[in-house]
């Protein structure tokens, strides 16, 4: 194969793979409070994808899901619970025009930033390594860190409005762009074989 027709099918390949990722994601996700155990699907299909070069994403993510499920099925309920109390709050505070209603609507918005960013480092934390300690050292890395966890909070801001160009592009890579930079973050892999 010539250079630039490896080259033309690696850059399709870093499409292709998070979008059907992307659209696994979005398929397990419908069940409302399995969208954290399917982020983590998809970044376990990702890590996998990165480490390996196994091009199989979305029956990579769909077969991953059973075990993240019984790992993180109360942290998915949990951070569920913990949007919908958030997004009420918000919601009653914008219709509230009081001086207090202004201080507390900033709050709510940086705990939403907080839970996206703690999400993508849990994930990504999952997809590395499942044992030991996770939820803390998901903690670490994207807290111990200012210029990470903004680069994880900027990617999971600005992608969905950077693909929106790219039909049902917010859908198949909104989750999964930030999945693979928290990725990256978290465990850099070694340059992967030539297709």
């Amino acid at each position: 194969m010539k250079g630039w027709e490896r080259g033309a099918l690696r850059a399709m390949e870093f499409v292709a793979q998070p979008a059907l990722a992307g659209a696994a994601f979005c398929l397990l996700a419908l069940g409302v409070v399995t969208w954290l155990p399917a982020l983590a699907a998809a970044a376990v299909a990702l890590q996998d994808w990165r480490r390996d070069g196994g091009g199989r994403p979305f029956t990579g993510t769909l077969r991953a899901f059973p075990r993240c499920w019984r790992a993180l099925w109360r942290d998915g309920l949990a951070a569920s619970a913990l949007i919908a109390v958030l997004a009420v709050n918000c919601l009653f505070l914008l219709e509230t025009a009081s001086p207090v209603a202004y201080l507390l609507l900033p709050a709510q918005l940086v705990l939403l930033a907080a839970l996206a960013v703690y999400s993508l480092s849990l994930t990504a934390g999952f997809a590395v390594d499942a044992e030991g300690g996770l939820r803390r050292r998901a903690a670490g890395f994207a807290f111990g860190s200012p210029g990470r966890g903004l680069a994880l909070l900027l990617a999971v801001l600005l992608v969905p409005p950077a693909v929106l160009p790219v039909p049902l592009g917010p859908l198949l890579f909104g989750p999964t762009l930030p999945l693979l930079l928290a990725l990256s973050l978290y465990a850099p892999t070694r340059a992967r074989k030539p297709v």
